[in-house]
């Protein structure tokens, strides 16, 4: 309980518990639709579902600024890699959090705003932040794995050719699947030894879905992207309440 009056307490963590039940209601919304069942619970479950996405966008009314500000602070980064893609990022969620903004002036009827327009203009910048956040995360995962192999007194390659010389020296399938194992046994441990690389990998995966969706580039449907949101939202409450699980800088 304690844990849940601190994450409500935060600006970030109510948006996070109104994402949440934004796409839990459109999970649920699907599998009752999915069904044929109790129509007038997913009608419920829809409204709950406009209610919650009304509210995130009031609670982000500010977030241009924060941004703005995140972004100024990572230009001093040292690492020239992280400070692109860390200065890139924010200045892209801020042009999102604007178009949001905007957004929420035309649902709450202070403008004549051409929702569609500016609905897909929100979705280029989120998904524009999504491919600079996860090629952030490949090069965390590449460090990691340079890393492990340094650990193991060696490199990914040479790992791989001691296997290749010492048991499938002519056989091109089996060399293939060596390599493969070998790779993918290093990248587990990379992964392993760090858990905030891993969750924000997967974090920004299941972000990316919504985007793809709805600019129509991978079409799904509402029970993949309510899924895809909701392990998004569980993993960013779940950063918030342990902050050691948050990948820093």
């Amino acid at each position: 309980m304690d844990s849940f009056v601190k994450l409500a307490s935060l600006s970030q963590g109510r948006d996070r518990i109104f994402r949440t039940t934004q796409y839990a209601c459109t999970l649920l919304n699907y599998l009752i639709h999915k069904n044929g069942s109790n129509k007038e619970l997913a009608a419920k479950l829809k409204q709950l579902e406009s209610n919650m996405s009304a509210g995130r966008k009031l609670f982000r009314l500010g977030n241009t600024a924060d941004a703005i500000q995140t972004a100024r602070r990572n230009v001093q980064l040292s690492d020239p890699v992280l400070r692109f893609c860390l200065t890139v990022v924010p200045l892209s969620r801020a042009l999102y959090f604007i178009c949001d903004n905007i957004l929420w002036m035309g649902a709450v009827g202070l403008g004549n705003v051409d929702m569609e327009k500016w609905n897909k203009r929100s979705n280029h910048y989120y998904f524009f932040s999504l491919i600079i956040n996860l090629s952030r995360d490949v090069y965390e995962i590449v460090q990691l794995v340079k890393e492990e192999a340094l650990a193991q007194k060696g490199s990914p390659c040479k790992s791989i050719n001691h296997l290749e010389n010492n048991h499938v020296r002519r056989e091109f399938v089996w060399t293939a699947r060596v390599k493969t194992v070998a790779f993918f046994r290093l990248l587990l441990q990379s992964l392993e030894s760090s858990p905030p690389v891993l969750i924000d990998t997967v974090k920004n995966l299941c972000d990316l879905a919504l985007p793809l969706d709805k600019l129509g580039i991978c079409k799904t449907n509402p029970g993949v992207v309510g899924l895809c949101g909701l392990v998004s939202s569980i993993l960013s409450i779940l950063t918030l309440t342990h902050p050691a699980l948050k990948l820093r800088p």
